[in-house]
């Protein structure tokens, strides 16, 4: 039972060291991405809008009612209205096609807006994972140095790990490696550390 009430005690405690580094890592975050929100022209807020409205099933049900009603009414089949475009449709053939012309235009920017966050968010990545990668090169050099220091063996530890990663040969062989296309066969991977 003791046990029991240190180990939670140490959770305790370690929620309340990490919870600070939690909100603010969030509150950066939602920042950056409120920013992006706020960075927005125009026509792709607009295209947010109409993505987001367009993809709904309301939407999808208007348009049912929508051409159920039309065809209902252009057959005949509501004898309070006159028909107005009778078969084969081509007012409401040409009203559809212009509104999936504009919607596909509208998706295709707020796709190219995602990207574009997509894109950054990747090299946001990529910069903190390098950020990570060096730091952790000069700890490992750091800890190394001060166990040389110290007379301590670090046994079969792997000396190349205190080695900052090149860069550019990591993604040669990346680019070596992985096939370009379904009927090349990978070549095998070249050491990543110089």
């Amino acid at each position: 039972m003791n046990s029991r009430v240190r180990s939670s005690s140490r959770v305790s405690q370690t929620e309340d060291t990490t919870a600070p580094a939690i909100s603010r890592n969030v509150a950066q975050i939602a920042k950056l991405e409120e920013e992006q929100i706020q960075a927005r022209g125009l026509s792709q807020r607009i295209a947010g809008a109409v993505t987001r409205a367009a993809g709904t099933s309301p939407f999808a049900l208007a348009h049912l009612v929508w051409f159920a009603s039309w065809i209902a009414i252009d057959t005949g089949w509501v004898r309070r209205l006159r028909p107005f475009d009778p078969f084969p449709f081509n007012l409401l053939t040409m009203v559809v096609s212009l509104e999936a012309i504009f919607l596909s235009i509208w998706i295709l920017i707020s796709q190219n807006e995602m990207a574009r966050q997509s894109d950054r968010r990747a090299h946001l990545d990529l910069q903190v994972n390098l950020l990570a990668e060096q730091e952790s090169t000069e700890t490992l050099r750091l800890v190394k140095h001060i166990a040389d220091r110290l007379g301590v063996s670090t046994g079969s530890a792997d000396d190349t790990l205190a080695v900052e990663t090149d860069l550019e040969h990591l993604v040669s062989t990346m680019d070596e490696a992985l096939p370009e296309s379904a009927g090349k066969t990978p070549s095998p991977p070249t050491p990543l550390r110089t």
